[in-house]
């Protein structure tokens, strides 16, 4: 609140006659558009253009939801609001900070979260999947235990707990300063009894533990992709992106050690993105399942319980100098 405070305080006069001929929430809407397109901002932490990105900050510095009847479009704003939206308009484009840092939260599968740049911004398409309850897999019962690994904002992991009310869930991360925000979004959604958040180095500080769903987003930026990524990606820590020259330096372990984890009819899920095809080509025999989104997205596959068995070999590291 203090940083929006500052930029609030820190407007020019120019700016503040802006605010003063912003009347509606409308004219907001059009002239944020307008200035989004002008600096040639980037779009991908929630928003896919300018016109979402306007319609996100402005909903989001008034604290109204995103259904909100279209009739508030031509409502006469105070002079504070329309200051605030001038405000949060000059910080995204001045430091290219991604709008859920500015304002604090982002949605993930319909709920809102805690978020700041000890985290990553909620985007995974395995929302979806979360939405649908894992059905594909668990169709006659839900997943009773689930490990959410890598977990950031803790953002997957709660989100599958409030879906499914009788799973209890660990939240996994090796960041101690992401897992104190992921402990603020539990007790934000009220969740304590059933979620709890664990400092782990990936399977470390769960060892013993087994689980009927895996769900890990780890980190599976290569680093071609991350040198070239635009800089509203530069905000995010770095820890939680890049993961050696083929973004799979993570990802190994865990199909590695998944299996000692999971029960015998258990699923991992884990999202690579544009590290699919790194990951085909160093497990050609593999049969990934890769799944698809309504909603947009790829690179998140699946492997059952069974399937880690069968192609556990393929898994270990090579005792030669042969590739991994």
């Amino acid at each position: 609140m203090t940083s929006r405070l500052a930029a609030v305080s820190s407007l020019t006069l120019d700016d503040r006659q802006l605010a003063d001929e912003l009347v509606t929430l409308r004219d907001c809407l059009r002239w944020a558009t307008s200035e989004f397109h002008a600096y040639r901002l980037h779009f991908g932490h929630g928003t896919t253009s300018a016109w979402d990105e306007a319609v996100a900050l402005t909903l989001g510095a008034l604290h109204l939801p995103w259904d909100v009847d279209p009739s508030v479009l031509d409502a006469r704003l105070l002079g504070i609001e329309r200051v605030r939206i001038v405000a949060l308009v000059r910080a995204r484009i001045e430091t290219r900070k991604p709008l859920p840092y500015l304002l604090g939260e982002a949605f993930f599968a319909g709920y809102p979260f805690e978020v700041d740049e000890r985290v990553l911004i909620p985007r995974s398409p395995i929302a979806e999947l979360i939405e649908h309850d894992f059905a594909a897999w668990f169709p006659d019962h839900p997943p009773s235990r689930v490990l959410d690994l890598c977990t950031g904002s803790g953002c997957i992991g709660i989100a599958t707990a409030l879906h499914l009310p009788t799973a209890e869930v660990d939240l996994v991360d090796i960041s101690a300063d992401a897992l104190e925000v992921a402990k603020a979004n539990i007790t934000r959604h009220d969740v304590g009894a059933r979620v709890r958040a664990v400092l782990s180095d990936v399977f470390d500080g769960v060892a013993g533990q087994r689980y009927d769903l895996i769900v890990a987003n780890p980190p599976y930026v290569d680093a071609r992709d991350l040198a070239a990524m635009p800089e509203e990606f530069r905000h995010e820590p770095t820890l939680a992106l890049g993961a050696g020259d083929d973004g799979l330096a993570i990802v190994r372990r865990v199909l590695r050690e998944a299996r000692g984890h999971l029960n015998d009819d258990g699923v991992l899920i884990v999202e690579v993105g544009n590290s699919d095809r790194h990951l085909e080509a160093a497990f050609p025999a593999v049969p990934f399942l890769w799944l698809e989104f309504e909603r947009g997205g790829h690179g998140v596959f699946a492997l059952t319980t069974g399937e880690l068995d069968d192609y556990a070999s393929h898994f270990e590291p090579p005792t030669s100098s042969e590739p991994y």
